[in-house]
């Protein structure tokens, strides 16, 4: 195989002239177009062609770029349009709320991806500095070593916001696993290089009129996202789960009259069964009732009927049987003096409890990454006098639980605890000094429109394959879903249906090389990509001279 030098490879716009004529014309209009289409390759349109496509058109973009300025500008603009389009679903949770306009979820979104587009500009800047007169291969492997530090940059400054990552494209459908299969040994932010190196291979392979090695490439991609993988392991036997989507919808769900109706629709589903040991699975938001003691006597009277939490707890216990674990969103309160002197909630916390069939509390986990704007009011001092708010109902904010933890239950296993888009968070999903058998991952998906549920389904799918565990998603209005450690979904309750998955616990593979380095193989897999592309010109040359 012949890399083609930077000179040759630079004359050949005519072969591909279209694109290079977009791009001369109207390079930020091209990056946006780019950024647009390469959006579409999540689900649920999962048009990964034309993303592959796009992320290569983005590739020729930066490598043809005139100036650093230039480079800047078009990966600020592509990575702008891209996020803005991947993340529209978040518009849609300012519907669900009173305080502010619902227009204005049009105008945050795009303005949020401001900021972050300023990591894939980043990451191009870089490409560009370090290898603008390279062969087109090293660069791509260059712009996908800093791709890879930008993700990880993303996902982690500034409390964090990594969805989507660019590797969600090489996801397959449901039964299969595509070239994410590889996450086990290179995590999800070196698995969104691996794909800028593909579609950057693909582009030469197709400049440099590489038929057989464009077909063969396309061919291996098309057919990894269709194949089926098999079964990670044998189930656990005896570790059997009942798993329930009651179909709270969002604009019921805090309405105190439809409390009681939801819990019995919860109970309905929940209690054939409950002769057998299993562990039963609620979603986040499924109990209104606040659970713990001690609490001033107002708080109790303003959920279901009154009932003292005792009597919650109990009726709970009933509905899912005595020898059952209850896995479950709850909102546990912080009671402390105000300012006022009066003693009350000053925050309040995201939480999980693990309840008996006797009405006993023996664990609770609090979510620790919360949402901006959803669960807290940042800068709230600055933001709240401009009529700015938080969008779930309320008005204190969430304070952060410790972070991974894991619940030993018993017969019922040792269960990882996720709430809602925790689980998009590579490398902080499991406590690593106490393994988990499965991950628990509530949601109320209600928020998030058509784009957000599959979008959500995937990202733990690729947790599942990256940490070796199955994963468990129990949602208000779906999708919920059964996945095994190899991120294949065994069962799943599709959007606005009332239904149950019941089975055995999918079995947790040995710990992968990614669960036992973390993020310390994503920085290896970086440095890797831009070292081997910064060395492929010289030793281009060295290879030439000797020839």
């Amino acid at each position: 195989m012949r890399f083609v030098p930077v000179a040759e490879t630079r004359t050949m716009d005519a072969r591909i002239s279209a694109i290079p004529a977009l791009i001369q014309r109207r390079p930020a209009l091209a990056a946006i177009v780019l950024g647009l289409i390469a959006a579409c390759a999540y689900p649920p349109l999962h048009l990964w062609p034309l993303g592959l496509a796009a992320l290569a058109g983005f590739v020729w973009l930066i490598y043809t770029a005139p100036t650093k300025r230039a480079a800047l500008w078009l990966g600020w603009w592509f990575g702008w349009a891209h996020l803005t389009l991947a993340n529209n679903w978040i518009a849609t949770a300012f519907t669900h709320q009173a305080k502010m306009p619902e227009a204005l979820g049009w105008v945050a979104v795009p303005l949020v991806c401001m900021y972050l587009a300023i990591y894939p500009a980043l990451a191009a800047l870089a490409a560009h500095l370090l290898a603008r007169r390279a062969p087109l291969p090293a660069f791509a492997l260059v712009l996908a070593g800093a791709w890879v530090l930008a993700e990880w940059a993303r996902g982690t400054f500034f409390t964090g916001y990594p969805w989507p990552p660019a590797g969600l494209m090489l996801l397959g459908e449901w039964k299969a696993q595509g070239l994410a299969a590889v996450l086990p040994w290179m995590g999800t932010y070196a698995l969104s290089g691996f794909t800028v190196v593909l579609a950057g291979l693909l582009l030469w392979a197709l400049i440099a009129r590489r038929w057989v090695v464009a077909g063969a490439g396309a061919v291996v991609v098309a057919t990894s996202m269709h194949f089926p993988a098999i079964e990670a392991a044998p189930p656990n036997k005896g570790l059997n789960y009942t798993l329930v989507q009651p179909l709270l919808k969002q604009t019921e769900i805090n309405d105190a009259s439809k409390f009681e109706e939801q819990f019995v629709r919860l109970a309905d589903l929940t209690m054939p069964g409950r002769d057998q040991s299993r562990i039963v699975l609620w979603p986040e938001s499924a109990i209104p009732d606040y659970l713990e003691d001690g609490y001033p006597e107002r708080y109790y009277f303003q959920t279901t009927a009154g009932a003292d939490p005792e009597f919650a707890r109990r009726r709970i216990g009933a509905v899912i049987g005595p020898q059952s674990t209850l896995l479950a969103g709850v909102v546990n309160l912080d009671i402390a003096a105000r300012k006022d002197g009066s003693l009350g909630a000053v925050s309040a916390r995201n939480s999980v409890i693990a309840l008996g069939g006797e009405g006993d509390i023996a664990h609770h986990y609090a979510k620790a990454h919360l949402v901006p704007f959803g669960e807290y009011l940042p800068l709230r001092t600055l933001l709240e006098p401009l009529g700015l708010s938080r969008l779930v109902a309320g008005t204190i904010d969430y304070a952060p639980g410790p972070g991974p933890r894991t619940l030993n239950l018993g017969e019922h296993g040792k269960a990882g605890i996720q709430i809602c888009y925790e689980i998009v968070f590579s490398g902080a999903v499991v406590d690593a000094a106490n393994r988990p058998d499965y991950i628990f991952n509530p949601s109320n998906d209600g928020w998030f429109g058509t784009w957000g549920p599959p979008q959500h389904l995937a990202q733990a799918r690729m947790r599942a394959l990256e940490e070796g565990l199955p994963v468990l998603r129990s949602t208000t209005t779906g999708i919920s879903a059964v996945i095994d450690a190899n991120g294949i979904v065994r069962g799943a309750i599709g959007p606005g249906k009332a239904d149950k998955l019941e089975g055995i616990v999918p079995t947790a593979l040995p710990p992968t090389l990614f669960a036992r380095a973390g993020h310390w193989l994503t920085l290896g897999w970086a440095l890797s990509l831009l070292l081997l592309g910064l060395g492929m010109p010289r030793l281009l040359a060295l290879i030439h001279r000797r020839g």
